[in-house]
């Protein structure tokens, strides 16, 4: 993992932001760096890994069955969209795998269970962050679902037939595609490296997103390739009837764990 970088911020920045952090900028191409050492954190801890990925597989499986079975598959897709805005707080316990394998200590999945005890606090405000992101999200969903097809949402193939193959449904396509794109922009932007940060240092979450806030903006280029890549490998993991997320998920934690220790300078 390449961590020589040039500080994004001078003195007089840290001290007008009031940021105990000092950032680093990264090549465009440092992506695939952060992928591949994911995926050897990956081989060095299959077990735990898929531990951890196989449940979001199993929930995943029972929302769709559910929603099917009560005539309400088109929900699939927009949930599964929010799914992209929670999931950075919801896989904080691979980033302790990294954090773990990085210092030769010993890997358990009863570790990676307690992890969240560390600064439980500001890790669960980070939750609370991201869920309202989500809510707003379902809002939105649901206007848009009330607008373009009544009060009760068509059922799963009627949806893709509508929407996909018809003049009405695209207005629906552009406004649900650019409001989801906004907001997966806002909750990428503010967990960039926040979460790893609240796992590895005593910051409250206020400070760890404002050092996200300007990690995104001095990587810009590094960063808008990142998040494309995490959506994609993501939705390839969805597309694989959700058994490629057993993978996809433990590897791209571990990938945004290293990302962060690219882009932050290690603590004095």
């Amino acid at each position: 993992m390449n961590t020589q970088g040039t500080s994004a911020t001078t003195p007089a920045a840290e001290e007008r932001y009031r940021l105990p952090v000092t950032i680093r900028k990264v090549g465009v191409d440092q992506t695939g760096a952060w992928l591949a050492a994911g995926w050897r954190d990956f081989l060095r801890a299959p077990a735990v890994s898929l531990i951890y990925g196989i449940p979001f597989v199993v929930f995943s499986y029972a929302i769709t069955i559910g929603l099917v079975d009560f005539g309400l598959g088109s929900l699939v897709l927009p949930l599964a969209g929010g799914f992209f805005l929670v999931a950075p707080v919801l896989v904080v316990g691979l980033y302790d795998v990294s954090r773990r394998l990085e210092t030769g200590d010993t890997v358990t999945f009863g570790s990676v269970c307690f992890v969240c005890l560390r600064n439980a606090g500001q890790v669960a405000a980070m939750g609370v962050v991201l869920l309202l992101i989500h809510f707003v999200w379902i809002l939105i969903a649901i206007v848009l679902f009330a607008l373009f097809f009544g009060d009760k949402p068509p059922p799963l193939e009627t949806f893709v037939m509508e929407v996909l193959f018809s003049l009405k449904g695209a207005p629906f396509l552009l406004l649900g595609t650019v409001s989801g794109a906004a907001l997966a922009a806002l909750s990428f932007t503010v967990t960039a490296v926040s979460i790893p940060m609240l796992l590895d240092r005593d910051l409250d979450v206020v400070t760890a997103i404002g050092a996200s806030i300007l990690t995104v903006r001095a990587n810009m280029q590094a960063m808008f390739g990142w998040a494309a890549m995490i959506a994609l490998i993501t939705a390839c993991g969805m597309a694989a009837f959700y058994v490629g997320l057993a993978v996809a998920l433990p590897v791209l934690g571990y990938a945004t764990w290293h990302a962060y220790r690219d882009m932050i300078e290690p603590a004095s």
